[in-house]
């Protein structure tokens, strides 16, 4: 995963993009492009997902039972494999989230509160 600031990749605390895709998938099923597309507009092109990150990312969620998957059409008419969240994977996406939001907090303590000159 990219962000807008760092083209050349941003190293992500492990498992966050897993995250990202059971948080968008919690809304519908969608195929993997649609997936990439949906967490850039969240995070306001911040985020951009790379393809070589996100299809082995969906595999490990499926092999690990928290997706499923089926083929389909999409809406511009071509063959896509098509997401779905299992109820296994909404557990799993409560207990990441919450572990994810202690994290979070916990280096926002470590970096103290954001001065205007840093700004």
């Amino acid at each position: 995963m990219l962000t807008r600031r760092d083209k050349n990749g941003t190293a992500l605390l492990q498992g966050t993009l897993d995250l990202l895709i059971l948080r968008t998938l919690l809304f519908g099923s969608n195929h993997g492009q649609g997936i990439a597309r949906a967490i850039q507009e969240q995070s306001e092109d911040v985020l951009l997902v790379d393809h070589g990150a996100l299809y082995p990312a969906l595999d490990r969620l499926e092999t690990r039972g928290w997706t499923s998957a089926k083929w389909g059409v999409s809406s511009n008419n071509r063959k896509a494999r098509f997401y779905t969240l299992t109820s296994k994977g909404r557990k799993q996406l409560v207990k990441e989230t919450s572990q994810w939001r202690k994290v979070a907090a916990a280096i926002g303590r470590v970096l103290g509160p954001e001065s205007a000159e840093e700004a």
